[in-house]
């Protein structure tokens, strides 16, 4: 079970009868809105609300590392663009839709969609 404080830190509960070890994976201080795990779940997205998205592998237990920042206040959400983990897509208030490399953080591609938009 993955999940994060408010202080942005990634923490991993691995629960195995009745027994649970807690380990913090990542500290990216900020605080951190939504965790999404890739179609293959070798990645996992944290998305900031301040606009910056990380990738944590968690089968190499390392650090999570800054993929992009859109350093938009007006940032919603990202996700995996699939089919494969290599494009992520995020979507502003103003309804545009960004297409992003993960290898990178590369900026693709972008589509306004024209209206406002909610989560």
């Amino acid at each position: 079970l993955y999940f994060s404080a408010q202080e942005g830190i990634l923490i991993f509960y691995h629960i195995k009868d009745l027994q649970y070890e807690i380990k913090i994976c990542a500290d990216i201080s900020q605080p951190i809105s939504s965790l999404i795990f890739s179609p293959d779940y070798t990645s996992l997205l944290l998305v900031t609300d301040q606009g910056t998205v990380y990738s944590y592998r968690p089968a190499h237990c390392g650090e999570a590392v800054k993929l992009l920042d859109t350093s938009s206040s007006c940032f919603l959400a990202a996700d995996f663009l699939t089919p494969g983990n290599n494009y992520c897509v995020s979507v502003t208030v103003s309804g545009e839709v960004q297409v992003w490399s993960l290898e990178d953080g590369t900026f693709l591609s972008k589509l306004n969609l024209g209206i406002e938009v909610h989560v």
